[in-house]
């Protein structure tokens, strides 16, 4: 909610534009970005659910301070997700991905290094239009909406399920000249006319997937010549939102496994991302295994 209202205040105060550093992935870092940040630290660490944090703006895990209490879970989450698109008003989001863990022990980076199958819960957070909060503990997927006159999230969205195949394709076509050749295959097909698909691309993972999510389709942001892993965190992206498309019926690959089989060695691991509508991803894996995506 803390969130959510400054973005909606982007313009109006200084809270947008380059706040003139890097992070660890070598990205311009948003004002906002520090912000969000800062917020989801300040709100989490003294509640007595979280043994630890990490997160994709920080080098390294974050321990819960000694004054507060400690409990179970891990909390791993992109802060500010899209974050390039603040200036432009375009929707972004906040994601999160939830680890039990053994609480009474030392905390290492290894508790965060677990394959996705293993989340207790993931989610995002989507400042758009209204802003939604999206979820799944492994037991389906539900939304829900915050309604500004009563400062409450309601129920909007129960039981969130992706159609089986869908016609929209979202990916970065600027990347076009650092394709592999089953990326470009695989494009051109659906660009056949008897396909008949048509493409989205915001270039807010968060806002690309809540898209596909309700109305079917792919993302895709595969490896290429240039970026062999891809661009997307395993931890912070992927993992969480693989979790959530699962539940909701759909599927996530890296072109050479499901998502969440991928065991991490690192906490800002990148993986290519094939995700959406299950026979939309299976389509564009097939592909993958026989030219290489």
């Amino acid at each position: 909610k803390i969130i959510s209202r400054e973005v909606n205040k982007a313009g109006l105060i200084d809270i947008i534009g380059a706040a003139g550093g890097k992070n660890v992935h070598g990205e311009e870092v948003q004002k906002l970005d520090e912000f969000a940040n800062s917020v989801i630290i300040k709100t989490m660490e003294h509640g007595g659910h979280l043994a630890g944090m990490a997160s994709e703006e920080m080098d390294s895990f974050i321990k819960i301070d000694m004054q507060y209490p400690k409990g179970g879970y891990l909390l791993l989450f992109d802060p500010l997700d899209g974050s390039s698109n603040i200036d432009v008003n375009v929707s972004i989001g906040t994601i999160f991905s939830i680890l039990r863990f053994s609480a009474g022990r030392e905390l290492t980076e290894a508790d965060f290094l677990r394959p996705g199958a293993e989340q207790a819960a993931s989610g995002y957070i989507l400042y758009g239009t209204s802003t939604m909060f999206v979820y799944t503990t492994g037991h389906g997927v539900h939304g829900f909406t915050l309604d500004p006159s009563v400062g409450e999230f309601l129920l909007s969205h129960e039981n969130i399920t992706t159609p089986g195949h869908g016609k929209i394709y979202s990916i970065n076509e600027a990347n076009t000249k650092h394709w592999f050749t089953g990326t470009s295959k695989y494009i051109e097909r659906l660009k056949s006319p008897e396909k008949d698909y048509c493409a989205r691309y915001i270039g807010s993972l968060v806002s690309d997937f809540h898209r596909n999510l309700l109305k079917g389709g792919v993302f895709l942001y595969p490896g290429d010549k240039k970026s062999k892993n891809g661009k997307l965190r395993l931890l912070y992206e992927a993992n969480p939102l693989a979790f959530i498309v699962e539940q909701a019926g759909g599927a996530a690959s890296s072109g050479d496994k499901r998502i969440l089989d991928i065991i991490p060695q690192e906490l800002h691991q990148k993986t290519p991302l094939i995700i959406g509508s299950k026979k939309n991803v299976d389509e564009a894996v097939t592909l993958w295994k026989e030219e290489g995506i």
